[in-house]
């Protein structure tokens, strides 16, 4: 469906520089800050509902190259604490 809206000057340049900023087009950040407010209004409740948003949204999975959750967890862990401070 296409819809056509006039958006007050500002808000169309707020919403370009956002959509910019995240490399998308004003069209696709239109329809993300849309999808979005419904998980706002309604957040997930239980940890279930959490996963299930994670794994509609692709967080979860979304690093194939991790196959040691845990390991990788600890790698990360050690070089945070034995890094250069400066």
């Amino acid at each position: 469906m296409s819809i056509n809206l006039d958006l007050p000057p500002e808000l169309e340049k707020e919403l370009c520089n956002e959509a910019s900023r995240l490399n998308m087009t004003l069209s696709e950040y239109i329809l993300r800050v849309l999808t979005v407010r419904q998980v706002i209004a309604n957040p997930p409740k239980t940890g279930a509902e959490l996963v299930a948003y994670w794994q509609s949204e692709g967080v979860i999975n979304s690093r194939p190259d991790i196959t040691d959750s845990q390991a990788y967890a600890r790698q990360l862990r050690h070089e945070a604490e034995t890094r250069e401070r400066t």
